[in-house]
């Protein structure tokens, strides 16, 4: 990737894939892709003030054009990217910059068409950066001395790039959200267009894919010259609502969706429409909910022949994954040792809300010293630490006989002093 910045702005080179959908077998199509290297160049990304780029490599065209280079060339400044400081400092943050470029086709287009349109999609890895950007090639008036591009057949302009117009972005600030149950959690989406709209009106879906299945959560439709009783929203999901005035104000399309179930857990699909244009991001919801733990008893007492049976439960938690393991503290230890054996676990139980529980069981035998700490340790994705609990083994209760015997005595003997 290389940066040129002047006058407030800044020029990106991603280097990127063209990927085209290949013949398969007997010349059908949707076999398979051929994925051709290919460079994109976006002119006038917006840098803020306090940034900081040294040591800029400006990008220079092949002093010969070639046609047979991929050189995509794109105007951002109207519309901008959202978050483009992050294409500034991937490279130096190690971050891999993921760039596909496609051939797209407007509904209702015919293929024939003068106007020819390519889909981007953007995204940086380990960062919440996803953009798909609509990109119009530009009229360039053809000569003699006009050069073609080879594989694409369309006309490149004199340092050999395919000259393309910025028209259409959809993006999310955030890729990946995870939410414990009956919470409520935001999923951003948003657009942007040219200041010449694209389309009177702007339809929003949201659907949600999970384990095979698809359905539909949320639908609307707004007319852009936010005229009177033009909305219609469509919620499938109770609980679901999108703001349509920040929709028509900001190209705010994000989903809000109240008291999380498991059900909700999946990767939803924010499309947006405007006109024949359309374009999609993608935000995956991971349901989390932290177990509540708790012992079998809150007070272990040794049986002088016998052990005692311990038990450590891992309750009402969400996704599957918990480990449970126990550790012993005697009073001449300074730390835990991990408990020498660690029992048998339960299977799991899943609840009507989804959740799960888990138990482990242990037996402590009767030569445990007194006053020894049995620890129960949890550990789950959805906790940022291990959770403890603990009981303090007590020494055997003295023999019942004894203490019945012992009891007749004492009070014969009061007895005796009384009526002597």
């Amino acid at each position: 990737m290389q940066i040129c910045m002047s006058d407030g702005v800044a020029d990106v080179v991603l280097t990127c894939t063209l990927v085209e959908e290949g013949a398969g077998l007997g010349g059908m199509g949707g076999g398979h892709f051929t994925r051709t290297p290919a460079t994109l160049i976006l002119r006038d990304v917006a840098v803020g003030p306090d940034e900081s780029l040294e040591e800029l490599t400006p990008f220079v065209p092949p002093s010969i054009p070639d046609p047979d280079l991929l050189l995509f060339e794109a105007k951002v400044s109207s519309p901008e990217i959202p978050n483009a400081n992050v294409l500034l400092h991937a490279d130096c943050n190690e971050q891999e910059v993921m760039c596909e470029l496609s051939s797209y086709s407007p509904r209702g287009f015919e293929e024939n068409s003068d106007r020819v349109f390519f889909m981007v999609s953007l995204s940086v890895d380990e960062v919440d950066f996803s953009t798909a950007l609509i990109l119009e090639t530009l009229k360039v008036e053809k000569d003699e001395s006009t050069l073609m591009q080879s594989k694409l057949g369309l006309p490149l302009s004199q340092s050999g790039t395919l000259l393309t117009d910025l028209i259409f972005v959809v993006f999310t600030h955030i890729k990946s959200v995870s939410a414990p149950l009956r919470s409520d959690v935001l999923l951003n989406c948003g657009f942007k267009q040219q200041d010449t709209p694209l389309a009177q009106e702007v339809g929003i879906e949201w659907r949600l894919q999970h384990r095979g299945k698809g359905r539909k959560v949320l639908e609307m439709k707004r007319a852009l010259d936010d005229t009177e009783g033009s909305t219609i929203v469509d919620g499938e999901r109770a609980g679901s609502s999108i703001n349509a005035a920040q929709v028509v104000g900001e190209g705010n399309a994000s989903l809000t969706l109240t008291t999380l179930k498991v059900g909700d857990e999946g990767t939803y699909i924010c499309t947006v429409s405007l006109g024949p244009f359309h374009s999609q991001q993608v935000i995956q919801l991971r349901m989390i909910q932290p177990p509540d733990v708790s012992l079998s008893v809150e007070k272990l007492v040794l049986k002088s022949s016998s052990s005692q049976k311990l038990s450590c439960h891992s309750s009402k938690y969400y996704p599957l994954d918990s480990q449970i393991e126990w550790f012993s503290l005697s009073p001449t230890d300074t730390e835990p040792q991990l408990f020498k054996d660690q029992g048998s676990l339960s299977s799991h139980r899943q609840h009507g809300d989804g959740t799960f529980t888990l138990s482990s069981h242990i037996a402590v035998p009767p030569t445990t010293v007194p006053g020894t700490k049995i620890i129960c340790k949890v550990s789950h994705t959805a906790l940022e630490e291990p959770l403890f609990v603990s009981v303090v083994v007590e020494p055997p209760e003295p023999n019942s006989y004894w203490w019945i015997l012992g009891f007749l005595i004492i009070t014969v003997l009061f007895f005796y002093q009384v009526m002597g």
